[in-house]
Formats: structure tokens, sequence, C-alpha cells
């Protein structure tokens, strides 16, 4: 799914850093929930070029209700057939709300068609304001292409209109507004996606008990030997991945007190040079993590601490184990990363979720697929990741992020990992020196069991309240 120069970084990174140690089903605007009662809106497009480099589908969102619709609230979703092996990138060209404050990110569907296997989430940020009764979006000039640009195939795609060339509603389009489906008519067998659960409501049932990792973080430094006592291990050879010539600085790795909460610090700092660049990294010496429930609370940061901004800048949480040889189909890695200045051919802040199947370093050829946003990430966020027999799930803040097929799934135990490190220096090409931070609240694994994001927060409550700042019963792998 990614660009090639893009997975090829991956790879070097993932490598390294193990050798360191969703049809919507229901009929448009009809029994809707209760919670969209009030909420009516018809989504208009049109198409704007039928070529065979690229998808141009031009929406409006309309506001057929009688109160006013936030527009943040608001997702609308194209379908399509992705071509085989192909990954693609998302773009607008022009927006009456303004580019800046559309978001597109590429989902897979629960359970695929002839004619959808993924979809296009467009959604809107704060800055699109709100929608009154009877005004609508205007242009929305989207497209999106293959990330090679090789040619692609929109015959047998399920929100394609070719003779759609004016504008006019267009039910093959979803829309929801607080997750809650109000227009369309998704690929047949989608049910409607469930209104995300507020992350900071108890559930209806408790969280499941059973084998777990939970680490607060309290400690004094990375010389602590509590850490090491706890399964932790802090980078500090040289290599790979990043700009050469940097060095894996352990001392950047520190803790301090957030009130009575302990917080784990990733410092990465550069002068312009590899020999002044540190990166850092921490992850369990342990490679015992499969199937179960992944989480942390992780501080993103767009802006440097100190000194210029504009770096090439990567912030992840992931979990990995070891390629054995090219193409093995025992690989396993599941991503989180957060580039705040963009990299890898991207302009911009993006956040990916990747899972990978395996890949060979020469000649390159990688299996895998990922879901990106490509907004700002900037500040406190609640990262899950799920993983059982039939998918993997990746949410951001309690909603859905990516969902990732069967065939990702791994066949080994992994290590769990936080890094922060410059792609390169080509972002920013000052000698003056800059310094960014990546914080982490907490990190929990359950294993074998898939919990909600609401039930990840009850249980990390419930640690605290015991005063448990540290558990580790997750028996070594077999």
């Amino acid at each position: 799914m990614n660009d090639p120069t893009r997975t090829r970084n991956l790879r070097i990174r993932a490598a390294l850093a193990v050798a360191a140690v969703t049809g919507l089903g229901a009929t448009a605007l009809t029994a809707l929930p209760a919670a969209a009662a009030g909420e009516a809106l018809t989504v208009q497009y049109r198409q704007s070029s039928t070529g065979g480099d690229q998808v141009e589908p031009w929406l409006k969102v309309v506001n057929t209700g009688a109160s006013s619709v936030p527009l943040s609230q608001v997702k609308v979703r194209y379908y399509f057939k992705a071509d085989a092996g192909a990954s693609y990138t998302y773009a607008c060209s022009w927006a009456v709300k303004g580019c800046a404050n559309l978001t597109g990110t590429f989902g897979t569907l629960a359970h695929p068609t002839s004619t959808a296997d993924r979809y296009l989430e467009v959604g809107f940020t704060a800055g699109a304001g709100s929608l009154a009764p009877g005004a609508d979006t205007g242009d929305m000039q989207l497209r999106f292409h293959r990330s090679n640009w090789q040619s692609l195939n929109q015959s047998d795609d399920y929100s394609f209109g070719p003779a759609q060339t004016t504008y006019a509603n267009w039910s093959k389009v979803t829309a929801t507004v607080g997750g809650v489906q109000v227009w369309g008519t998704a690929p047949v067998g989608n049910e409607p996606t469930p209104t995300p659960t507020d992350p900071t409501t108890p559930p209806t049932t408790p969280p499941p008990t059973g084998a777990a990792l939970f680490d607060d973080f309290d400690y004094t430094g990375h010389t602590d030997p509590a850490l090491v006592a706890h399964g932790w291990s802090v980078r500090s050879n040289s290599g790979g991945p990043g700009v050469p010539g940097a060095t894996w600085a352990p001392e950047n790795v520190t803790f301090a007190k957030d009130g009575t909460n302990s917080i784990m610090n990733l410092r990465t700092s550069t002068a312009g040079t590899g020999e002044s660049t540190r990166h850092t990294e921490i992850l369990t010496r342990a490679s015992k993590f499969k199937n179960g429930t992944y989480a942390a609370r992780v501080r993103f940061s767009d802006a440097p601490l100190s000194g210029p901004d504009g770096d090439h800048l990567v912030q992840t949480f992931f979990t990995i184990n070891d390629l054995k040889a090219p193409m093995a189909d025992d690989y396993a890695e599941y991503d989180f990363e957060y580039l705040p200045n963009g990299g890898w051919g991207e302009p911009a802040n993006i956040l990916y979720t990747t899972s990978w199947e395996t890949y060979r370093p020469d000649p390159w050829e990688a299996v895998n697929q990922h879901s990106e946003s490509r907004t700002s990430h900037d500040g406190w966020h609640d990262l899950v990741l799920t993983i059982d027999d039939s998918a993997i799930v990746y949410y951001v803040d309690g909603r859905e992020f990516g969902r990732h097929d069967a065939r990702y799934l791994p066949e080994r135990p992994m290590s769990i990992n936080f890094n922060q490190w410059l792609i390169d220096l080509a972002g920013q090409t000052s000698t003056a020196s800059r310094a960014y931070d990546q914080k982490v609240d907490y990190v929990l694994h359950v294993k074998d069991q898939v919990l909600t994001p609401a039930q990840v927060a009850a249980k990390v409550g419930a640690y605290r309240s015991a005063g448990t700042t540290f558990e580790d019963g997750v028996p070594a792998a077999q």
C-alpha cells in the first residue's frame, strides 16, 4: 500500500529496530437511529474525469434538515474496488471550504464485494464551520490516484458514475453525522458503522481480565534498574533507520511527573548534520506479544521544543518481529506513525497505520496494507490496536481509523516499541540546533482479548485507582 520510497525506509527501520534487541446496508434516510432524527444531509456527486490515472469524485454536502450541522461531525465515504497490490494517495484540487479544512482517509470494508473493498472517507476540520439548513458545502474537487501513478480501473467501482457529469443526489456515496448514517446506501453486506464509544465513558460490561502488560512509566531515568527489571531496553547502538551518521541516545529517554502521573519523554535533536543528530527508541527485550489488544496514550508534536521547524520527523508506537528470510511469511509489524512535517514524498502532516505481512529488501518487494489521515494530530491521542483471528483494527481517540485484512495477521510473537527519528535532513536545511519531543503516558497489552477503546480506558483507570504502576503477567513466548 505504501509508495516504494516510504516502504523501503520502513523496512530498513523495522529490521534494525528488531536487531536492537468497515452496504452500510440500510436504505437511505429511512428508519434512522434517534441520534440522527433531527439531522438530514444529502450528498451530491459529479464525476470530473474518466481518465485512467486518477479518480476524480467532486462532491457537495447539502443540509436538508431543520438545524445547523457542525461539519466536523460529518464523514462522507466514496467506495471503490482496489486494483491488485495498489496503494492510493488522496488530494484536494480545490474546495469552497478550503482544502486545508478537508481530510481524506482510506479504509477497508469489513465485507468486500465485487465492486468495493476500499473507501475514501472525507472529513472536515473545525475550520470548515457549520452547515446551516438549506446550505451546502459548495464544490469539493477531490481526486485520488495509485501512489506510483500506474493506470487504474474505475469501471468496477461501486460509487463511480461515468454518466454523472453534473451535480445530483448520489446514493452510492454515504454520509454520517457523529457516526450515525444519514444518507446513502453502502455496498451490500456492510452494516452501518456504530456510533463510536466515548473512551471516557465506562463500558456497560467490565473490561475482561487476563494476562496483561501495563506500564505507567514511573521511573527516575533511563538508568533506573527498574526499567531493565520490567523488561525494557533503551537503544544505544548506532545504525539506521533515518539520518546517516546519527546516534541513538539513551539519555534522551527521560521521565517526569505530570501532577501525580509519570510521563515518558523521547527527545530527538539535530543541528543539521548526521553527527549532531540524536534519535531515541525504547522497546521490550522480549518478543512475546501476539493476538490481543495494544494501547498507548501518546502526545505527538507538530512544533519543535526549540529551534526552527520543518524536519522530516517520525513519531511512533508499533509492534514487530524479525524477518527470518526475504519474503518470509512469518514476519509481522503493526505501526502507528505520525509525520508532523511530511516526508516519504508527503508535503505535510500525515498519520499512518500500517500492517505488514512480509518484504524482500533486494530487489525491493513489500506486502502490506495501510490507512492514513492527512491532518494535524498534534496533542495527546489514545491509540488502540486489536488483533484477533480475523482482522487488525486501529483506533484513534475511540474511533476506528483503519481495518486491515486477515492475510496480515501475525504468525509469531512480537516486541512493543516506541521511537522518534528523522527520515532525512531535507525538510530543514538550517544548522541551528532544534529538538522535538514525543511523550508517552502508558502502554497496555491484554493477551488474546479484544477490548473496545472504552474498556481500555476503564482498565487503565482501574490500574491507577489501585495504585498499580506496573504489571506483567504475559508469559514468555513458547
